[in-house]
């Protein structure tokens, strides 16, 4: 049996689950997402529970019962309390601000780089540190996507360090040509 598809998922207070067929939607304070659920895994709720059961003990039938549980895990978790990913811009002159929704970069280029945020996506940049940027959302796949595509458009390099790196993330430092 999967560790982690037998786990129930607790349902909040304020959230509201509807299973129709393979269809799970949940609704919440921050807003609401659904997801098809595979046709061999059953989706069932069980007070204020929700409870991940297969078909059988094939290999991709167990593979499924996890990463049904994990999706329905997040989403749960996305629209009660929502998901957050922080980057960091290191390099003189670097920085970022946040003009009406789009987060508008400034990365060491000769024109400043606009990025435009997809639905239930927003950005915050703190106040007297515009190297510190936050991507909040409900959904925890598009909050990392988002934060992977604004990391790409100046990925840190290894000499000096310059670049947008997470916050978790530790850069291995080369010694340049000088230092053997």
């Amino acid at each position: 049996m999967s560790r982690i598809g037998k786990k129930l998922i607790p349902i909040p207070a304020k959230v509201n689950v509807t299973i129709d067929d393979h269809l799970v939607t949940i609704k919440g304070p921050k807003g609401e997402l659904t997801q098809v659920v595979h046709s061999d895994v059953a989706v069932k709720q069980e007070d204020a529970n929700i409870k991940i059961e297969r078909s059988s003990d094939e290999r991709q039938h167990r593979a499924l019962h996890g990463l049904t549980r994990a999706l329905i895990a997040n989403m749960v978790a996305g629209v009660s309390t929502g998901f957050k990913k922080t980057l960091i811009v290191e390099g003189v002159g670097y920085s970022g601000e946040v003009r009406g929704k789009d987060l508008v970069m400034k990365l060491g280029y000769s024109h400043d780089v606009v990025v435009n945020p997809p639905p239930n996506i927003s950005f915050e940049v703190e106040g007297r540190n515009p190297t510190i940027i936050h991507v909040n959302g409900i959904d925890k796949q598009v909050v990392g996507q988002v934060a992977a595509n604004i990391r790409e458009l100046r990925p840190p390099e290894p000499y000096k360090g310059k670049g947008i790196r997470y916050s978790d993330e530790r850069i291995r430092r080369k010694a340049g040509k000088t230092g053997k």
